[in-house]
C-alpha cells in the first residue's frame, strides 16, 4: 500500500511540476484515436509540426521532448550533430532549441517523410541544419528500404521495397575532426554501419543509438 502510494503521487507530482509531460499527456488524449498515417498539421509547446502520422508524433515527442533521451552537455557552443534517421524533424528541433548556434546533418532515407522534415525545418525557421535525403549505409551505391509512411520504415520493414541513395557514414565521419553528437535511429541498418565505422567513433563526444530487432532475424545486440 505504501509502496503503491508513493508511486501514485510521484507520478502526480510528476505530471504537475513538469510542463512537456502535460504537453505528451494532452497530445495523447487528442490524438491517440486518430486514424493511422492521416496527414495533419500540430502547434504545440511553440513548435509547428506537419506530420504524415499523429500517433508515431506523440511518442516521438514523449521519448524527445518530455524524457529528453537525447540530451547531452557539451561547451561548444556550436557543437556539431549528425543526427541519422532525422525523420520528419523532432530531434532536429530538440538539438536547435537545445544548441541554437548548432550545426545539424539531419540524414533522412524516406523521400516522402524528408519532405516533410524539409517542411518542418522551413516552418520553423531553424537555421544552420543540412538536409541529406539518403539512407546510412556503408557504401554509397543505395539500398532497398520498403517505406511505412511515419517512422517505421528502413531495410526490414514489410512492404514494397524501392531503390533509395545512399551515403557511407564512415565517409561522413571523416568529414570532422570532432562530432559532439551523432544520434543513430536507422530502423536496422544499425549494425552493418557501426561495424563499418567502428574505428572512425574515437572522435565522437557523444553517441547515442537506438537498436531494432527483427522477428526470424539473429540477435547481434
Amino acid at each position: 500500500m505504501i509502496l503503491f502510494l508513493k508511486r501514485t503521487f510521484k507520478q502526480l507530482h510528476f505530471f504537475l511540476t513538469h510542463r512537456r509531460q502535460r504537453i505528451f499527456m494532452w497530445l495523447l488524449l487528442r490524438y491517440s484515436g486518430r486514424k493511422r498515417f492521416d496527414p495533419l498539421a500540430i502547434h504545440t509547446d511553440g513548435m509547428h509540426f506537419s506530420l504524415p502520422d499523429a500517433a508515431s508524433f506523440v511518442w516521438q515527442y514523449k521519448d524527445i521532448f518530455t524524457d529528453e533521451n537525447y540530451l547531452f552537455h557539451t561547451q561548444t557552443p556550436e557543437p556539431i550533430i549528425l543526427d541519422c534517421g532525422a525523420n520528419v524533424g523532432s530531434s532536429v528541433m530538440y538539438f536547435k532549441h537545445l544548441y541554437p548556434n548548432s550545426q545539424v546533418i539531419a540524414y533522412e532515407a524516406d523521400p516522402l517523410i524528408a519532405r516533410y522534415l524539409e517542411q518542418n525545418v522551413a516552418s520553423n525557421k531553424l537555421t544552420g541544419v543540412q538536409i541529406v535525403n539518403k539512407a546510412l549505409w556503408i557504401h554509397n551505391q543505395g539500398i532497398e528500404m520498403a517505406s511505412e509512411g511515419a517512422d517505421g520504415g528502413g531495410i526490414f520493414a514489410q512492404g514494397q521495397k524501392q531503390q533509395l541513395p545512399s551515403v557511407r557514414l564512415r565517409n561522413e565521419l571523416e568529414k570532422y575532426t570532432h562530432i559532439d553528437m551523432l544520434k543513430i535511429d536507422i530502423e536496422g541498418a544499425e549494425y552493418e554501419v557501426l561495424a563499418d565505422c567502428a574505428d572512425r567513433l574515437e572522435h565522437v563526444a557523444h553517441l547515442f543509438i537506438e537498436f531494432h530487432s527483427y522477428m526470424g532475424e539473429s540477435q547481434r545486440l
